[in-house]
């Protein structure tokens, strides 16, 4: 099922503020929290669907790249993207939302009855691809060095919270005694501190390791897009991995051009050649193919290669090539060549009578796209 727009889901407008969208998504997490619906999966779904878009257009960046291309900017494909959230992104993200005392959705809502899971830290790394990785998706082993747990490590239970993760205070106030409640800072919200650990181990149990992860990268991706690894990322004593962010960066080809799912190639033709027809070689995404240039080809003209370009990120339909017909005058002629076109000046078949059957460029654009 296709997604829902993001915008359309907290019901503000594109040019809403920062603050109206903190302040729609906050309306909607309190209507569908799991606290005020318990055992009610269709406010849970769309507890997560709000806390996503919120991910989404609390973000600068990745709002940006939502506006100019929608889901399909944020790389929703084959598990990656910012599709999927669980309860543990939303509490550990999102949890001051409601902002006084650093109690967050537990001291709104008097309490969910156990510590927060704490998440590491994301890693971000930079992916270069070439014309046909991108067209045809690829899959890519790349090197990453991450914290994760050191051999051996043991725990135990945090002696400030006794194991709960949080901290609670009461305080009086004219309405009578409420509880706040804070992460425990000794902890960080695990309930659990190290205990033992090897000697190159830091105080959080952690080593840097250099780990081989193979990356399985959707054909379609754009320059600038960013995929996410589920749990690829640093790991923390006591909670989840962080992410592993994969940012594209396309290598530009020096003979074809994409224009988003079609590649565009700049073919030049001698006169005598499009006056005459002929068998010319191009290249593609897959290698060199032969085309027909027809006799009396014209300037301008555009060849279409169906098929020939980029697999459309959320389908299986591929682009096709465009090739642009340019015929190259010669700047420079020989004595005997420009003897030889001078006798031809004169000839009716050289006088340019376009005629109402040949389009302008742009009717020859409108075509095609």
């Amino acid at each position: 099922m296709a997604k829902r727009d993001f915008y359309e889901i907290l019901g503000v407008s594109k040019s809403a503020s920062p603050e109206e969208i903190k302040k729609a998504y906050r309306k909607l997490a309190i209507k569908y929290h799991p606290d005020k619906n318990p055992d009610n999966p269709e406010a849970e779904d769309k507890f997560k669907e709000a806390a996503e878009a919120y991910e989404v257009l609390s973000n600068p960046e990745k709002k940006q790249r939502y506006d100019q291309y929608g889901h399909q900017g944020l790389g929703g494909n084959g598990g990656y993207g910012g599709g999927g959230m669980n309860m543990d992104d939303i509490f550990s993200q999102f949890g001051d939302i409601f902002g006084g005392g650093g109690g967050g959705f537990e001291s709104f809502f008097g309490g969910r009855g156990g510590r927060r899971t704490k998440k590491g830290t994301n890693l971000r790394v930079k992916l270069k691809l070439n014309l046909k990785e991108i067209a045809n998706g690829v899959e890519k082993k790349i090197k990453v060095k991450r914290q994760v747990l050191a051999d051996g490590v043991t725990f135990k239970t945090c002696g400030t919270c006794q194991g709960s993760g949080q901290i609670k205070k009461v305080v009086n106030t004219m309405l009578g005694q409420m509880v706040s409640a804070s992460t425990c800072p000794a902890c960080g919200g695990n309930g659990q501190i190290v205990d033992k650990k090897p000697a190159e181990a830091d105080p959080r149990g952690l080593i840097l390791k250099e780990e081989v992860i193979s990356i399985n990268i959707p054909g379609g991706v754009a320059d600038g897009m960013q995929l996410s690894m589920s749990g690829k990322g640093n790991e923390t004593a006591g909670g989840i991995p962080g992410d592993l962010l994969i940012v594209i960066e396309e290598i530009e080809d020096n003979t074809l051009q994409r224009d988003g799912n079609n590649v565009v190639f700049d073919l030049y033709v001698s006169f005598i050649d499009a006056a005459l027809g002929a068998s010319i070689e191009v290249p593609t995404i897959d290698g060199k193919v032969k085309i027909k240039l027809e006799p009396g080809t014209q300037s301008g003209k555009i060849l279409r290669l169906k098929g020939k370009g980029i697999k459309d990120i959320n389908g299986y339909v591929k682009g096709d090539q465009l090739i642009h017909v340019n015929v190259w005058t010669p700047k420079q002629l020989s004595k005997e060549e420009r003897t030889a076109l001078e006798g031809l000046k004169d000839s009716e078949n050289f006088k340019p009578d376009p005629g109402n059957s040949e389009k302008s460029f742009f009717d020859k654009m409108k075509e095609f796209f």
